[in-house]
């Protein structure tokens, strides 16, 4: 059998390719950041080749490290689950989930049945009250945010999705002789918009060349079921993501005009750099962006 290299060398560089930061896996590993950078050279004179690039303070994973990291990852993670059963025969895990209600509703719970299929010793709180991000230092491991660009770097971060905006009407407005076929029809309209997606309309009107387009009224909701619910009683005209409407299943709901606009939203995945060393978060980190083609479907992403 082939000698290894260092088990600790080893956990040194999958948590510093898993956090892109030496620093925070030395905090996570309670090692100095120069006796972690001694693990990572160790391995890597051991293989005789370098795992990462280096510029500055900052590192990632080069082609030769994003292999190692695919191939000895998995036997890291079960190797770890191993030893923590042995320490807590049974004991749960416990994840503290941020997450918008549409999301939760329409891509998260129909594939938890799954997850716990998967891992029924993890339990997750999931908390939809707003300001998800910033509530990171207040209770919460992990959240599901919609933005409209990258978060802060000293967060992990990852995107979920690339979404568009579509208007989104009652399928009562494609029909008979009022039937809504131009954007133009929009100024005798009202407008519905989210709180957490207030400029869809202003880049969906600008997008189409139409950016001094009225609507007769704008009415705005928090809560994305109400705006649906609304729409599909044919109270006004929605403007969301391409993903809200397939996601809402609803019969009543078309998408009008035949026009989608890339969106500036998207859903991201985020947690503070350290929490990924927890094994609850590493967990649900790993099946939300698992599946391939399975998960960027119809499911979660």
């Amino acid at each position: 059998m082939r000698r290894l290299p260092p088990l600790t060398a080893i956990e040194a560089f999958v948590q510093v390719a898993r956090l892109g930061s030496v620093k925070a896996a030395a905090e996570t590993l309670s090692l100095s950041s120069p006796a972690l950078s001694r693990r990572l050279q160790a391995l890597e004179r051991f293989l005789g080749r370098p795992l990462f690039t280096r510029r500055h303070q900052a590192v990632t994973l080069n082609s030769d490290g994003e292999r190692l990291l695919q191939d000895i990852a998995p036997s890291i993670d079960a190797l770890a689950l191993a030893m923590e059963r042995a320490m807590s025969p049974g004991e749960l895990m416990r994840l503290r989930l941020g997450v918008l209600p549409l999301f939760a509703a329409q891509r998260l719970m129909p594939r938890l049945p799954e997850l716990r299929a998967l891992h029924p010793e993890l339990h997750i709180d999931i908390d939809t009250a707003p300001q998800l991000l910033s509530r990171l230092d207040d209770g919460l491991d992990a959240v599901i945010a919609l933005v409209t660009s990258d978060i802060d770097p000293n967060l992990y971060s990852r995107r979920l999705d690339n979404n568009r905006i579509v208007a989104i009407g009652s399928r009562a407005m494609t029909e008979g002789p009022g039937a809504f076929v131009h954007p133009a029809q929009l100024a005798s309209a009202t407008i519905f918009v989210h709180r957490d997606l207030p400029e869809t309309f202003s880049y969906w009107r600008a997008a189409i060349g139409m950016p001094n387009l009225q609507p007769a009224a704008i009415d705005h909701f928090d809560s994305g079921h109400l705006i649906l619910d609304a729409t599909a009683r044919g109270l006004g005209v929605a403007f969301m993501l391409e993903s809200h409407l397939k996601g809402a299943e609803d019969p009543r709901l078309v998408q009008l005009f035949d026009i989608a606009v890339d969106s500036p939203y998207s859903y991201w995945f985020a947690c503070r750099r350290s929490a990924m060393a927890r094994r609850p978060v590493r967990i649900f980190h790993d099946w939300l962006f698992s599946g391939g083609e399975n998960a960027r479907g119809a499911s979660i992403i």
